[in-house]
């Protein structure tokens, strides 16, 4: 799949969906529970243990058109490329790496690091990030996105951390392309109620799209 098309699809669902998890198999049954409510990308975080089996299994059980496989807390440039043999789409770092911008560039997969002040924004951009990850988000809040678009309105923004069904909207209506949501969204699965990590998917991405309809208002 082509670069601008996974970003596009991104955008368009507006909700990626951060998995971490206790072993393999609730990693899968997690993403699986996701995308039955609707979010179509996934990061597989590499704290899950065998993060890149995770990745090289749901790619095998969905094809690209039906599920976005990312991995996410990617530190390197060497899990980086693990992750990419395995079939990740994009690649999530909690903090700008320049060695892995770079790799991600020559793949031409999109990198998403994380970033808090406007001179890591900035540096991401310089290296060629096509999302820029607002972590952690609880750190400023929705407030801040509208503040940072005022020097930087070319800045596709998706913070993680921070988001939930509370404010999502919110972020969005300040300029947010997408969010991320990990605890907030898989929460159900640490008692195996996955049909509940199934609901509150679907209730993310609703008010996605509400606010977004909101926006064009």
């Amino acid at each position: 799949m082509q670069k601008l098309e996974i970003l596009s699809r991104i955008q368009k669902v507006g909700v990626v969906a951060v998995v971490r998890a206790e072993t393999s198999e609730e990693a899968i049954k997690i993403a699986e529970s996701c995308l039955a409510g609707g979010v179509s990308a996934i990061e597989i975080t590499f704290t899950v243990p065998g993060a890149h089996r995770v990745i090289a299994d749901l790619r095998a059980r969905f094809g690209p058109e039906e599920l976005l496989v990312g991995a996410g807390t990617v530190l390197d440039s060497e899990t980086a490329r693990i992750a990419m043999l395995e079939g990740a789409e994009f690649i999530v770092s909690p903090a700008l790496d320049e060695p892995t911008a770079r790799l991600c560039n020559r793949y031409q997969i999109p990198y998403m690091p994380g970033c808090i002040t406007l001179r890591d924004m900035i540096e991401a951009l310089e290296l060629g990030a096509d999302i820029i990850k607002l972590f952690p988000g609880s750190l400023v809040g929705p407030d801040f996105v509208k503040a940072v678009r005022g020097p930087l309105p070319h800045v596709s923004v998706m913070p993680t951390g921070g988001v939930s069904l509370a404010n999502v909207e919110q972020w969005i209506k300040n300029g947010c392309v997408a969010v991320g949501v990990g605890g907030q969204l898989t929460k159900g699965a640490k008692t195996g109620d996955f049909d509940l990590v199934t609901k509150t998917a679907r209730e993310f991405v609703t008010k996605v799209q509400t606010a977004r309809k909101g926006e064009n208002k």
